[in-house]
């Protein structure tokens, strides 16, 4: 495995896991996890495919947001990596890097094969942080990183409330999610301000598997048929058994749909 790095529109330097060889994969992870964290999907891929991870900049250790941070900033840090790959890739991202995945293919679709989209928030029909990121942004400037923890989990990203309770009981859980709250919180700022709507995703033709968790939260299911009916060329596949974290707990079948969306892409 190799760090591959290119500097994004503004300069700034773009890392990301490089391993495999052969048709490129290009993987965009989820808010505050990291490059590392489809480990597990990309072992099952590296023999066929080359894999390359795109380290998201505001979720690296010790980043700090920068001002003017957007979801157009997403797309261009990974388009950067894109071009230093040999040939167009099949795209794959997941929640928010899912959004910043498709807003790669609204502003450049050439160099796509496909797009494989896993529970993305998009604001198809309603925003996705809206009062609850504004009271979560209250909570993180009083310093209460427990209340922005349960206030995303409960209220923006709607998980059931076994999940929001288990999750926020764990010492290392929350440790880890205060390190990177403010990040999580200017991610989905940059979502919402997309603006709700999916009109202009009705030209963009790149084969587009969408992906859903049979118990994902309904909000993201809701979002995803949204983007099947707008999407000329799109297909949902449902992961039976699994929620939103089918990298970690089913790693071996999302990386099935993966491989089969690949087919599909590169013939």
């Amino acid at each position: 495995m190799a760090d591959l790095v290119a500097p994004s529109a503004d300069g700034t330097p773009v890392t990301a896991l490089d391993d495999g060889s052969g048709p490129p994969l290009l993987l965009v992870h989820w808010g505050a996890g990291s490059a590392n964290c489809w480990d597990s999907v990309a072992r099952s891929l590296i023999g066929d495919f080359r894999v390359v991870r795109v380290a998201r900049r505001i979720y690296v250790p010790g980043a700090v947001v920068p001002q003017g941070y957007s979801m157009a900033v997403e797309a261009a840090d990974v388009l950067a990596i894109a071009a230093r790959l040999d040939r167009p890739v099949l795209l794959v991202g997941h929640s928010s890097g899912a959004v910043a995945a498709l807003e790669t293919a609204v502003r450049a679709p050439e160099v796509l094969a496909g797009l494989v989209l896993y529970d993305p928030p998009v604001p198809t029909t309603s925003s996705v942080g809206a009062g609850a990121a504004r009271r979560a942004r209250a909570a993180l400037d009083a310093g209460d990183f427990h209340e922005v923890m349960r206030i995303h989990l409960r209220d923006i990203a709607q998980e059931p409330p076994e999940v929001v309770a288990a999750l926020t009981a764990d010492p290392k859980t929350r440790a880890a999610y205060a390190a990177k709250a403010e990040a999580g919180l200017a991610d989905t700022d940059a979502i919402d301000a997309l603006g709700v709507g999916v009109d202009r995703f009705t030209s963009l033709h790149v084969p587009t598997t969408l992906v859903e968790g049979e118990h994902s939260p309904a909000h993201l299911r809701e979002r995803i048929a949204d983007l099947a009916a707008a999407l000329p060329d799109a297909w949902v596949v449902t992961l039976l058994g699994q929620g939103h974290a089918a990298h970690r707990t089913a790693p071996e079948t999302l990386a099935d749909v993966i491989r089969e969306a690949a087919g599909r892409a590169f013939g």
